[in-house]
């Protein structure tokens, strides 16, 4: 209710064209109140009805979205406030983005999993066939993995990085994929061209995220995950007269944290108490760990193995390679002594070679290499294309060379 009182008469200061008479104006009081609703007329008479009255339903009994914290604030409210971007690709922010662009005139766009969904981890479907994993390589790998998931359970300090070195072409990454396929491992993998920005702070940021990926597809999805960087020295490693930047020293000192503090990664947002991460292994691949500032690559944080597959490595990795061609483990093991002192990717190099010719003689038969363009990419969508016949002679031209003497 408000009261309104009129004075009996107007300022005594007055222009001087005013008359000098002044009639008395009554005083009288105004009373406002709230018109009443029909709704509201219903509720009281509810209200009348029952001396307790009913509660507002909530979505459900065990649900916290709707549970407010001492100042008021909802899940939705807090969780867009931890975020460190605007959009409203991880929910909908209360009292932050205009209702116009999350209703549905815009369309309505506050899915909480969004990012849970997008699938960042790495599955190895094509990796189809029995390649043969080296027992070393296989040891390493497998009982770092299974240290750092039991690392809560032993009184012992446990690196979180297995940096796997070694010479180049020796098939550092593709054995660490086929151990992730025969364990059952979903990795997050990233390589060095990732490590560098043009924006300051990036890189490290995009680890400190796809960590916290692989500990989430450990948490959500019940699955083993890592985080894999391969090439690294490629991208931390100074040669020469390279410059070092200041991502290269966030990059490092970002690595170096989640050593330290593997459960408590910062993305940008609020700190939570609750918000532990799961611990989960890093493997990272190089050529030359000497390049990479040595604190990070110290005993405790970094756990290094140098991986030099043995003759007995190397044949049995080749006759692998070759077994679809028809050639014998001894005219692998000639092979390999023929060729010897040489790295994994020279025997899958001089795999390939033997198909040119057939490749040679299959551009013959789609009209030449003029023709070549058109054939591959302007050809009408029921045309198909000549059959490629793969060599069948693979195996008779090795026995030939090594009858002959040739690779001999």
């Amino acid at each position: 209710m408000a009261l309104f009182r009129l004075p009996y008469s107007f300022p005594s200061t007055l222009p001087s064209f005013f008359p000098k008479i002044l009639l008395p104006v009554p005083s009288f009081s105004i009373s406002c109140s709230s018109k009443s609703t029909p709704n509201q007329l219903k509720n009281n008479d509810d209200n009348s009805n029952s001396d307790n009255p009913k509660k507002p339903k909530r979505l459900s009994e065990q649900s916290s979205w709707e549970a407010k914290d001492s100042e008021g604030r909802d899940y939705l409210y807090r969780l867009g406030k931890e975020a460190d971007n605007m959009n409203i690709a991880v929910g909908a922010r209360a009292g932050v983005i205009d209702d116009l662009f999350t209703g549905n005139f815009l369309g309505k766009d506050s899915d909480i999993v969004f990012d849970y969904r997008q699938k960042a981890t790495r599955s190895f479907e094509y990796l189809q066939g029995d390649y043969y994993i080296a027992p070393v390589f296989l040891d390493k790998v497998a009982c770092h993995i299974v240290k750092n998931y039991l690392a809560h359970l032993l009184n012992v300090k446990i690196p979180l990085i297995l940096g796997v070195w070694g010479g180049k072409g020796q098939g550092k990454t593709f054995q660490t994929e086929l151990i992730f396929q025969a364990m059952g491992i979903e990795p997050v993998i990233m390589s060095a061209g990732e490590l560098e920005s043009d924006r300051a702070g990036e890189p490290g940021k995009l680890i400190r995220e796809r960590y916290r990926t692989a500990s989430q597809v450990v948490q959500n999805q019940g699955k083993m995950s890592c985080l894999m960087i391969n090439d690294i020295d490629a991208g931390l490693g100074r040669f020469g007269n390279t410059q070092m930047t200041v991502n290269n020293q966030i990059v490092v000192g970002t690595l170096m944290n989640l050593s330290d503090n593997p459960t408590r990664v910062s993305i940008g947002q609020d700190w939570r108490e609750s918000d532990i991460t799961n611990r989960v292994p890093i493997i990272v691949t190089g050529n030359d760990f000497s390049t990479i500032y040595a604190p990070l690559i110290r005993d405790g944080r970094m756990e290094k193995f140098y991986w030099q597959p043995t003759k007995e490595d190397i044949v049995n990795i080749v006759h692998r390679m070759y077994e679809k061609d028809d050639i014998s483990k001894d005219e692998v093991v000639t092979i390999v002594e023929t060729f010897p002192n040489q790295a994994l990717d020279f025997y899958g190099a001089l795999r390939s070679r033997t198909y040119d010719r057939s490749i040679s003689k299959w551009i013959e038969d789609i009209g030449g290499i003029e023709n070549l363009g058109n054939k591959l990419l302007g050809r009408k969508k029921n045309e198909e294309l000549p059959v490629y016949t793969p060599p069948q002679v693979v195996c008779k031209r090795w026995r030939l060379y090594l009858n002959q003497g040739i690779l001999s």
